[in-house]
């Protein structure tokens, strides 16, 4: 099974050009960015306050919602109570409401898991890589680390986030076959309406991220709520705008929104602002290889396991304010009251706010901000995991990270997105292959001499040692094989990332 299609043109945007699509790629940076660490990316985790929005943004709101204004205030109602009767099964089923499955199993294209995957936007995928494997790979990172002294991280004072992205354990996980392969088995469950658009899914790209060993006891690394892959530019017309990627939930016709349709997202902006978090590559999934034997509560993942509802709230809660101030009930939480459809109206003026989105950053999520959403209730942990188990959710997914590690040994895995072959990845991954020929972080990292200087830093001829064919091109390293095109579109994408790559 592959996923080949080419640019769809939504029905209500402009008609999408080749002009476009070279457009959005060349608004992608190629300066490097500023030297800094993963709070760069959060709001929450820098301690710095962003100034408002510009008040450009109630224009861009106000365009949003011309004509839809009768359909947005009648969807709100039907979102609100959706989202109730959701957080209620999630709150009652907890870790366990996240999809499961073993890697052998997972071959057989099993039609329950893919469902249940689409529903939730999250899933774990038990053995991967043998467990002996993946726990030696953070054996490795840490003598790693320990020969180079100079590598950064956050916290400074309890390092668990490490700016590392060439370490030899990072090249042997990302070069797995099996891990490729369930990358690949995985981006199933996404699909294109058009059959021939530029993008396929047969040969995952490899995207060089950080990784994490964190400590029992540590509570610096508390990354509450959110979601990457941008955030103010989920309303700009020439950020998320540009394909129409949320049309229909802008239209008032949010329960016919398809989180899983790829070919709108392929000449999408997630990054119009230089943030230090975003994202060059499409990531159909974010995901990470966990090192370490981990359970919820012990410095773990945390995610909201209703994609679509989360999405629909997120877009279309700067439209709407309660009438009645904010206040809680006897547990702390929201109350009925405040949260009550008929509390809430239709902006009269819009205003610039986009809760929790500030420009260059992450979009973020609090209780305040979006009550209806219940955190508390409906952040759940991913259940028990094992080192070689992978972890998964949607790019657009809601997650979070333990506050503390209440656990009694060491968290820790390597961050592997799930990435499909596209044209604005092919340009990405060439300027990628520079960065990992000479040891500097990714292009989308905060920048820095990184590990163009460290002691025992993996080389071209240590990826070939250590991967086959289908890693090497994954790597940027192999010229795709174009004789092995099932259609137009797929040959046109493998003959573009050659020319890109200059193979």
């Amino acid at each position: 099974m592959q996923t080949i299609c080419r640019t769809r043109v939504p029905s209500n945007s402009p008609r999408l050009t080749q002009t476009v699509c070279q457009t959005r790629f060349a608004q992608t940076s190629t300066q490097a960015r500023k030297e800094g660490d993963i709070s760069s990316v959060f709001v929450s985790l820098s301690g710095v306050t962003p100034p408002p929005l510009p008040t450009r943004f109630a224009d861009v709101k106000k365009v949003l919602a011309t004509g839809h204004e009768a359909k947005l205030k009648v969807s709100w109602g039907r979102l609100l109570k959706a989202l109730e009767e959701e957080v209620k099964v999630i709150s009652s089923r907890g870790p366990a409401i996240i999809p499961s499955i073993q890697f052998e199993d997972l071959k057989s294209n099993p039609g329950g898991f893919y469902e249940e995957l689409r529903w939730r936007g999250a899933a774990v995928v038990r053995s991967v890589v043998p467990r002996e494997e993946a726990r030696k790979y953070k054996e490795e990172t840490e003598r790693y680390v320990a020969a180079n002294p100079s590598t950064k991280a956050f916290p400074k004072d309890n390092p668990c986030v490490f700016e590392l992205y060439w370490s030899p354990a990072q090249i042997k996980a990302r070069a797995h076959p099996n891990l490729l392969k369930a990358q690949q088995l995985l981006m199933h469950a996404w699909h294109c309406n058009d059959p021939d658009a530029m993008i396929s899914t047969v040969n995952p790209l490899s995207y060089a991220d950080r990784l994490r060993i964190r400590q029992p006891g540590d509570s610096g690394f508390a990354l509450g709520p959110h979601a990457d892959a941008g955030s103010v530019e989920r309303w700009e017309k020439n950020g998320y705008g540009i394909s129409g990627v949320y049309n229909k939930i802008f239209n008032g016709d949010w329960e016919n929104y398809d989180p899983y349709e790829s070919s709108a997202r392929l000449c999408t902006v997630t990054d119009l602002y230089q943030g230090a978090g975003a994202c060059s590559m499409f990531r159909m999934f974010q995901g990470w290889l966990s090192m370490s034997k981990t359970g919820p509560g012990e410095g773990t993942l945390q995610v909201n396991p209703m994609i679509k509802l989360t999405t629909a709230y997120t877009l279309l809660r700067p439209f709407f304010r309660a009438i009645q101030p904010f206040e809680v009930d006897n547990s702390g939480r929201p109350s009925k009251k405040y949260l009550a459809p008929e509390n809430w109206e239709f902006e009269p003026e819009q205003t610039p706010e986009l809760q929790g989105a500030a420009l260059g950053n992450s979009q973020e999520y609090t209780e305040a901000l979006h009550p209806h959403l219940d955190l508390a209730r409906s952040m759940v942990h991913i259940p028990n995991i094992e080192p070689g188990d992978y972890v998964v959710w949607h790019c657009d997914g809601i997650h979070a990270v333990d506050k503390l590690h209440a656990g009694k040994s060491d968290s820790s895995v390597l961050y592997i997105p799930a990435c499909p072959l596209t044209e604005a990845s092919a340009q990405y991954l060439a300027r990628q292959r520079e960065t990992f020929f000479q040891g500097l972080p990714g292009p989308d990292f905060p920048g820095g001499a990184g590990e163009s200087e460290h002691v025992g830093r993996p080389t071209l001829s240590t990826l070939k040692s250590v991967s086959d064919l289908v890693a090497r091109r994954a790597m940027g390293v192999e010229r795709f094989d174009e004789t092995t095109a099932s259609s137009q579109g797929e040959k046109k994408i493998l003959e573009k990332a050659n020319g890109i790559l200059e193979f």
